[in-house]
């Protein structure tokens, strides 16, 4: 842990580089945040059978040989970790994380909020063909007034919303500020919650289901839709249906506003081997420690979705990134054959989830910048080799 003498972030530069490397470890200590308790039941353990994995090579972009090493290395990695059938092949640590170090996840959170849609949607408690103004009718007058459920769930909701994290007033930025993530953006106009915020999104930028369109404001608003729709605190469903499930060995936080109100559309925080659980009930078919947690239905929708949403995908500005990809229930999609899914988050979040190999990786970092395309591009491309390689 980083103690107050050699704590070198503020609340107004720990997003930015070299901060990041410190505070992304310790955004309990800078923000509310509501806890997802693991609670009482035992841990679930894993099987160890250490291997050294490093030296498995893939052809980078500039280099037909490199290594697994190399990518760890360069990659700004803080905790990294190789599971497969639930035993532990390799883990490790970085830049003074350890086994039970928090970390922020960035958006990956969004896909704990996309595995509890199916829960819920399962249950009947919702239909992905609802219209969002069923349960929050604060928003009849916005861009949501036709957007259902499934709209959110892959991001081709109506919604004008910029994410370009290079422009340091983007719309993500401007949203983040709500949560004091953005100081600086904060003027007389501001709005104090993620549900006040929402109402702002007035206009349109595409017919709903037209195009997919990654925006984080999505992802808050499904998590609204499913905390009016259950009348539970989203935190709380994701605790009691998902978290504790896993038999995790930590709790987990998340980020929250003025109201209480959970950030799962960047903000969760947790450790890298509860994350790896996750992944792992993923590629089995959302079953976990003799429970079916997550409908396999609805991984199965996830995994194959449809025709559209590979078209929704290569339209967009993330088609070259994953070809022949999809995005759906708030995953990405890599290889729908091979049963390859993945949960990203800016600076360097990444489980990487291989169904046909039954290989979980996790890989928490702290990139200087948000989304450096090239060093997410020689991730994947090491993540995959690994997965099959094992």
């Amino acid at each position: 842990m980083t103690n107050s003498s050699s704590r070198k972030f503020t609340i107004d530069n720990w997003g930015y580089p070299p901060h990041n490397r410190q505070s992304f470890q310790q955004v309990q200590s800078l923000f509310p945040t509501a806890r997802l308790r693991r609670g009482p039941g035992p841990k679930t353990g894993f099987e160890l059978d250490p291997r050294d994995i490093t030296g498995i090579s893939y052809a980078a972009k500039d280099d037909p040989k490199r290594t697994v090493r190399q990518m760890l290395q360069d990659g700004y990695t803080d905790a990294f970790i190789v599971l497969k059938d639930n035993t532990m092949l390799y883990e490790q640590y970085f830049n003074g994380m350890a086994a039970d170090s928090f970390h922020l996840l960035n958006s990956v959170s969004k896909s704990f909020v996309g595995m509890l849609a199916g829960i819920q949607i399962a249950r009947e408690l919702i239909d992905e063909t609802d219209l969002v103004t069923q349960y929050i009718p604060e928003l009849a007058n916005t861009a949501f007034s036709g957007s259902t459920i499934r709209h959110l769930l892959d991001m081709t909701a109506a919604p004008k919303y910029g994410e370009d994290y290079a422009d340091p007033e983007a719309d993500f930025w401007v949203e983040t500020q709500v949560l004091g993530w953005r100081p600086a953006l904060k003027n007389r106009d501001s709005t104090a919650t993620l549900l006040a915020y929402a109402k702002t999104r007035t206009e349109s930028e595409q017919l709903d289901g037209e195009k997919f369109h990654y925006r984080t404001v999505l992802t808050n608003i499904l998590g609204m839709v499913l905390q009016r729709a259950c009348s539970i605190d989203l935190q709380d469903q994701l605790q009691n249906e998902i978290w504790k499930k896993l038999g995790p060995e930590q709790d987990a936080a998340v980020v929250v506003d003025s109201d209480g109100f959970p950030y799962f559309g960047a903000g969760m925080n947790a450790c890298a081997r509860d994350l790896a659980r996750f992944g792992q009930m993923i590629v089995q078919q959302g079953q976990f420690n003799g429970e079916q947690i997550v409908p396999k239905d609805w991984i199965n929708d996830t995994r194959y979705a449809d025709d559209q949403a590979r078209s929704n995908l290569a339209a967009s500005d993330y088609g070259t990134m994953m070809p022949g990809g999809h995005y759906r229930n708030q995953v990405w999609v890599e290889d729908a054959k091979k049963g390859i899914l993945v949960a990203i988050g800016i600076h360097g979040q990444l489980i990487h989830m291989n169904m046909q190999t039954q290989v979980v990786i996790v890989k928490l970092s702290t990139h200087p910048e948000p989304a450096n395309g090239e060093l997410f591009q020689d991730t994947f491309l090491a993540m995959r080799a690994l997965s099959e390689a094992v």
